[in-house]
């Protein structure tokens, strides 16, 4: 029994510009918090802190709270696994610089996330854990 087929890839959405990483940064990076509320899920789950998930109004505060810093986010994706309309990416990311409040900001982690592609062929986070290693 074969557990997977070397004719197909394993690696999609990497460089796509519909990957859900380059659409996250793309709204994190705009300061707009509704764009970046458009990148998740109704009911998705952030993980700000490693063990302490959170959804609706908190994952909201906790990317406000980011995006108040004033800094870009910068990604570099590793993997991408699709299942057919679900997705696990492994993505490195860093935000680093100093915050419009003047103090330093050096955050950066290694995001194990889940995305399903919706009826409209949009992907969007289901689970965005940025410290997925931890």
């Amino acid at each position: 029994m074969t557990l997977h087929d070397d004719a197909q890839p394993r690696l999609v959405l990497t460089g796509d510009p519909g990957n859900p990483a380059v659409q996250f940064v793309a709204a994190m990076n705009s300061g707009d918090p509704d764009a970046l509320d458009h990148v998740y899920e109704d009911g998705a789950v952030l993980v700000p802190v490693p063990g302490h998930p959170v959804s609706g109004p908190a994952l909201a505060a906790a990317n406000r709270h980011l995006q108040s810093f004033g800094l870009p986010i910068e990604t570099r994706p590793r993997h991408a696994y699709v299942a057919g309309d679900i997705a696990l990416l492994i993505v490195d990311w860093s935000m680093r610089g100093t915050a419009r409040d003047g103090s330093a900001v050096d955050l950066s982690g290694t995001a194990t996330d889940v995305v399903r592609r919706g009826p409209d062929g949009r992907w969007r986070y289901v689970i965005d854990n940025p410290h997925g290693t931890a």
